[in-house]
């Protein structure tokens, strides 16, 4: 076998079933391999950023590793947004990129970026962008060399990875295969750590506290669901959830407050600021979660965080008590705890009613649909099982406010890093990962602008998801942000082509839907549709999701 058919040996091996690319001098070869291929289904796109976001989006709610692949040069330094949500967000990802060959370097060849003759450095960038970067510069290393790097993926906080494959080493020999090992042990705190851990927050756990889980996208991660439901319902502990784990644990349960922060749910918020015990697990305290990164948020609180990543503990706020370990484990230790020294429930009435934010809002505002409406359209119809992903801008703060998921659904943003189109794209990677679930993607108009024409490459691989468009046709959240700080907006509005032919010319289904009726009847055949849908929803830009302020 050549290092190409290597590759896509290791990656049948470890179970994955599709990787995202796109076709170049350098990497040409490797096409031939993923070919002959019948496990691994190759999707060619039409931006390499794409793929990026598209393996990001096939490991996020799958236990798979995403792996994108591109040329080297400009085909490389394409997949960089996509590895960096993948690093902010702790997704684990393989980038496989062309490099030049050895005896070339320096000479100023097509696509060289070895950072010799005034040629780009990619080797310094993909290492300041992963994990790990490596690259392959002999044959022989090959499956150790992707052994170390699929393990670094997932060890620890997972993350993204890379390998540089020289041109000439690509169709190279490997002188002998072995099956690859990737058995990855969970980070486990020391047993004192645990119990001192344990026994300050149980010594906290009353309700004059009024103790607080905030369950974070660590969660998802570590399949935590089962073990959160048992510690919620047994022990009655009101919770919420950041953005990114919105929906994991059902809204409907009779303790859950919705999600805390400046777009976060009123009862949350105030829930918040009466807590004095609070328990983190898996969160690492976002801006928009932390009003700004409020200085004196946590004043007069004990905070209890569990993460599996040392250095998010006391970044941002001090901790009364820490514990760096996986989130299930130590949320089973805690519950053994509790058990052991029969720690009684909070009363079932510490939680305040009318929670959410769940008022009766208008169906049209000046004229057009009102977004808030619109999204709880989208919660009325969504089906069980679904995953719903938002992009950057305003539409994903009125999801974040006004979606409410209970029938084992979940909802993603954008996180820290936050490129607009991520999720225009992750998308489409999510669906790949779980076909058995309806996908859809509630965008702004902004977004999808910049990603939109991978709307080929979902049609042409028979890939089902449906795009909601929040049409206002402008930069919405960026015109309110001019306008609040200085009065005035300049480049805002956009330009959007009629989205129904293009979607028609695309070969998917599209509609333009100005009212709810519209949009239910078009929601519904998309539903049944099984394809590609587009439904471009004109609503009013000059009304603003709900934004909190802290009253500490």
């Amino acid at each position: 076998m050549d290092v190409n058919q290597t590759i896509v040996k290791v990656l049948e091996e470890i179970g994955v079933d599709y990787v995202f690319g796109g076709s170049g001098q350098v990497n040409a070869s490797m096409l031939l391999a993923l070919n002959k291929s019948d496990k691994i289904k190759t999707v060619i796109i039409q931006n390499e950023q794409a793929a990026s976001f598209m393996a990001a989006g096939y490991a996020m709610f799958s236990k798979k590793l995403g792996v994108c692949f591109a040329t080297g040069g400009p085909g490389a330094f394409n997949l960089f947004s996509g590895l960096a949500v993948a690093y902010s967000d702790s997704i684990p990802m393989l980038a496989i990129t062309g490099y030049t060959s050895r005896a070339m370097r320096g000479k100023g060849a097509l696509n060289e970026s070895t950072g010799l003759s005034r040629t780009p450095d990619s080797q310094a960038m993909f290492a300041a962008t992963t994990k790990k970067s490596v690259i392959l510069e002999d044959a022989k290393y090959a499956v150790s060399t992707l052994e170390e790097l699929i393990y670094t993926a997932f060890e620890g906080r997972p993350g993204p990875v890379h390998l540089h494959i020289p041109k000439d080493v690509t169709i190279a020999e490997v002188p002998f295969y072995r099956p690859v090992n990737i058995s990855v042990p969970k980070v486990l705190a020391d047993e004192n750590s645990t119990a001192e851990f344990n026994k300050k927050f149980v010594e906290n756990f009353t309700a004059d506290k009024k103790p607080l889980l905030m369950v974070g996208y660590g969660c998802v991660r570590s399949d935590s669901k089962n073990i959160l439901e048992k510690l919620i319902n047994t022990w009655k502990i009101p919770f919420v959830s950041t953005m990114d784990a919105k929906g994991y644990i059902s809204e409907d349960n009779p303790l859950s407050m919705g999600i805390v922060g400046t777009s976060g749910d009123v009862g949350a918020n105030e829930y918040f600021h009466n807590a004095q015990t609070i328990l983190t697990v898996g969160n690492s305290f976002a801006e928009n979660a932390t009003f700004g990164f409020n200085a004196k948020l946590y004043e007069g609180k004990k905070l209890f965080h569990i993460n599996i990543d040392r250095h998010e503990i006391d970044k941002v706020y001090s901790t009364e008590a820490r514990l760096v370990s996986d989130a299930t484990p130590a949320l089973e230790n805690l519950v053994a705890y509790l058990e052991k020294n029969n720690v009684p429930a909070l009363p079932e009435n510490l939680a305040i009613v009318n929670k959410h934010n769940a008022e009766n809002l208008p169906e049209f505002s000046n004229g057009k649909l009102h977004p808030g409406y619109l999204v709880q359209l989208i919660s009325k119809h969504l089906p069980k099982n679904s995953v719903i992903m938002g992009d950057a801008g305003a539409h994903m703060l009125w999801l974040s406010a006004y979606l409410n998921l209970n029938k084992n659904q979940i909802y993603q943003n954008p996180g820290s890093f936050g490129p607009m189109a991520s999720h225009v794209n992750g998308s489409i990677g999510v669906k790949c990962a779980n076909p058995d679930k309806t996908v859809v993607c509630a965008c702004g108009d902004g977004d999808y602008l910049m990603a939109g024409f991978e709307l080929l490459t979902c049609v042409k691989e028979n890939i089902p998801v449906i795009y909601v468009i929040f049409n206002n046709a402008e930069f919405n959240v960026i015109k309110k942000f001019l306008l609040a700080n200085f009065g005035e907006h300049a480049f805002m509005g956009i330009t959007n082509p009629d989205y129904v032919k293009y979607a028609e010319a695309c070969g998917a289904k599209g509609w333009q839907v100005h009212n709810a009726a519209e949009f239910e009847a078009a929601f519904t055949e998309a539903l049944k549709l099984k394809k590609p849908c587009i439904i471009d929803a004109v609503i009013d830009g000059d009304i603003y999701p709900p934004m909190s302020i802290s009253k500490v």
